[in-house]
Order: structure tokens, then C-alpha cells, then sequence
């Protein structure tokens, strides 16, 4: 039995970490190979190469036996976490001349013209965002957008909704101008959203009103694993129609695919404003173990579902699972644009006052800048991973081993 949770919890996270992680790190080596970069590897996964060969380019593939991320080295990169300043690229394109001949340093990339290097740093999370919009467009054109048309049935008693005005067959249409075609919709907008005033439209028999209400606050099950605050509205839902899955020819899915994952950004960016902000307990900061767990959960459930028939729980399996990764990828290529050193963003800040000052910045404070920000992504890191394990008991089982 343990085995089995292990794999159902491993397994789908790993396949998921690595989909995205290769197709982040691919952004960034086709824009730079479309530049004519010179690359020395493509890793998947760190650590001692499983496999490794060569294509006729001269790049060496290599699969790492830690399967956890991956990277693109490019040549003459000694240190992908800086860009050289103006005493380090004279060494290095002096070592380059010497041993290639001159003009050879042209096809490095930090010779390259500053908006190539910055198209080629920014690729890595733009692929992450249109892995998104893949995911959903094939999901939209294939499975379908479900769709449950709704009316109020009942308002609670002393909830936001009664507060607010809303009555008993009321039909919301929209919140903060967002169309709301079905119950998932209103749940969805409103479950990040406690203590935060919503502007709905509401189709009140024959005419159209507008009602403000603030979402109360309650706890429920987080798929991370503990508990987790979310909006309550306070009304009881009431099916309008049939409710199904529609389904969209290729072009309207793709468009439903990026509106998708501009409103997982969009949320995605104002929960985290929420949670700097002091509006929500930090304690909903997820790392990889968080994400593991909750690949494990939701691959569970797809099995659930479906008990006696394997075909269907595959199948389950794998939809869900691609809406995930659709998630988690918008969430890591966002996190590759926070303005820290270590990242895809440092990099483009590097840049940017590269651009103003027409020099690149000091070694020096590079160096500064990359310790605090490695020191603040750990300290981050580290934060998120006691609140993935504190759900789990772990922290107290080690302590008593010690008590």
C-alpha cells in the first residue's frame, strides 16, 4: 500500500515537473539556436547523464539520473547566474580570438546584441505560458469546456449574499465584467476573492442589476494537502439547463486557451498580491512538495471516478493531469520573471540597465545581487516546503525521535 500511494504521489509529479521544465528550457534553446548561438548541452535532469550523445551541431543531449529540472549551457557561459561586465567580456572574447580566429566570438551569446540575448532569456517563460495555452486549446477542442447553467435557489441566512441583496432566483451573469457561464465559473472567481468587494450583474427577471457583495471567509480541504481560506458568497445553486461540454473548432480554442491562461495569470498574480500583502496567511505558499502532493491527489481521484473500468481512469488520469501542469506552468513561468539574479527576470534586469547605461552592470554588484537573491529564493523556498510538510506531521514525527 505504501508503494503504491509513493508511485501515485512520485510518478505523475515527476512526469509533470519534467514536461515543464523541458519545455521551459526548449524556449530557451530554439530562440537561441534561431540566433545562431553557440550551445555546448541540453540537460533533463542534473547529475550524472544516464544517456548522453551528440547531434551534428556539436550539442551534447544529456538525461541527468535527477530528474528535478534541467538546464541549457551555452558556450563560454562559466556562470549562467551573471552576465559578464565590460573587464570580463575583453578576457573572454581575447581567449575566443586566440583559440578560434577573429570574428569567432560572434556567435556567443553575450556578444550577441542586447535584444537577442533578452528575446533568448525571456523565451524560457513564454514557452511555459504557451505550454498553457496548448493544454487548454486541446483540452477546450477536444473534451470540451464544461459549462452547468445556474440560478440562486436559496440565499444563507446573515451570509455576504443576503448582505448584499441577492434574492432567490437571481441569474449571475458576470462578476467585475467577467462572463460567468456556469457554477464553476462563480466558484472559481469568488474563492480567492474573501473580503474583497465583487461588483456582479445579475439578470433579475426581465431587466439587469448590479449588486456589490463582499465574500465571506471559510476554511476548506486544500488539494496541497491542511487547510486553506477561501471566498463564501452564501447561495445555493440551482441547475438553469442542461448542463454539458462545449466543444470549439480549432481557432475559437486556441482562443479559449489563451484566455484561459491569461486569467490563470491574472488570478495566479493577484492571490500573491494578496498574500505579500498581509490579506492572506503565507501559509498558502506551495513548493515542489506541495505540488507532488497535489499531483498524487488529483491523480487518486481520477482513478476514483472510474473504479472498474481502466480505460476511463487512464484517461482520467491524464486529462486531469494535463490541466495541472497547464497550472503549474503558468505559476513557474511566472516565477522565472520575479527580478532576482538567479532567475530568467534577474537576467532581464541585468539587461534592462544594460540598455540605460549602455554598459553592463559590475561584477561586483552582480555578485552582491546574486547572493541576496539566492539567499532570498532559498529562504522563500524553504518557507513553502515547512508549509507543504507541517500538514504531513512530518516536522513532529522527526522531533520525536529526538524528544
Amino acid at each position: 500500500m505504501f508503494l503504491q500511494n509513493a508511485l501515485l504521489v512520485v510518478a505523475p509529479f515527476l512526469a509533470v515537473i519534467t514536461v515543464i521544465v523541458t519545455i521551459h528550457e526548449l524556449g530557451h534553446f530554439l530562440t537561441a539556436r534561431a540566433f545562431g548561438v553557440a550551445i555546448d548541452r541540453f540537460s533533463i535532469g542534473f547529475g550524472r547523464a544516464l544517456v548522453a550523445w551528440k547531434d551534428r551541431s556539436g550539442v551534447e543531449w544529456r538525461l541527468g539520473w535527477a530528474p528535478l529540472g534541467g538546464y541549457v549551457r551555452f558556450a563560454g557561459d562559466e556562470n549562467a547566474a551573471s552576465v559578464p561586465d565590460k573587464e570580463d567580456l575583453e578576457s573572454l572574447r581575447s581567449r575566443i580570438v586566440a583559440s578560434e580566429g577573429p570574428g569567432a566570438e560572434l556567435k556567443y551569446l553575450h556578444f550577441k546584441p542586447l535584444w537577442q540575448r533578452a528575446l533568448i532569456v525571456a523565451a524560457g517563460p513564454a514557452a511555459n505560458f504557451l505550454l498553457s495555452i496548448t493544454i487548454f486549446s486541446l483540452i477546450f477542442a477536444t473534451i470540451g469546456d464544461a459549462v452547468s447553467p445556474f440560478r440562486v435557489a436559496a440565499v444563507q441566512p446573515s451570509s455576504a449574499a443576503a448582505r448584499a441583496g441577492f434574492r432567490a432566483g437571481d441569474r449571475i451573469v458576470a462578476t467585475d465584467g467577467h462572463p460567468v457561464r456556469g457554477f464553476e465559473d462563480l466558484v472559481r472567481y469568488v474563492v480567492y476573492r474573501d473580503g474583497v468587494p465583487i461588483d456582479f450583474t445579475v439578470r433579475r427577471g426581465e431587466s439587469r442589476v448590479r449588486i456589490t457583495a463582499t465574500p465571506g471567509r471559510q476554511q476548506v480541504k486544500s488539494v496541497f494537502g491542511g487547510a486553506q481560506t477561501a471566498g463564501l458568497l452564501g447561495i445555493t445553486p440551482q441547475a438553469d439547463g442542461p448542463a454539458g461540454y462545449v466543444h470549439y473548432g480549432p481557432i475559437a480554442a486556441v482562443g479559449m486557451g489563451v484566455r484561459q491562461t491569461w486569467q490563470v495569470l491574472d488570478t495566479t498574480v493577484f492571490y500573491l498580491g494578496r498574500i505579500f500583502t498581509g490579506h492572506v496567511s503565507a501559509n498558502q505558499l506551495h513548493s515542489f512538495v506541495g505540488i507532488a502532493r497535489a499531483s498524487g491527489a488529483i491523480t487518486k481521484q481520477a482513478i476514483d471516478q472510474a473504479p472498474h473500468d481502466p480505460g476511463d481512469q487512464v484517461l482520467g488520469v491524464v486529462v486531469n493531469l494535463l490541466g495541472f501542469a497547464a497550472l503549474v506552468s503558468v505559476s513557474i513561468g511566472l516565477m522565472n520573471l520575479l527580478p532576482m539574479p538567479v532567475l530568467d527576470g534577474g537576467h532581464l534586469l541585468f539587461y534592462a540597465y544594460e540598455w540605460v547605461a549602455r554598459r553592463p552592470v559590475a561584477a561586483r554588484v552582480q555578485a552582491v545581487g546574486y547572493r541576496v537573491g539566492l539567499a532570498l529564493l532559498m529562504c522563500l523556498m524553504l518557507f513553502a516546503t515547512w508549509n507543504d510538510l507541517h500538514p504531513l506531521r512530518v516536522i513532529h514525527f522527526f522531533g520525536s525521535l529526538f524528544s
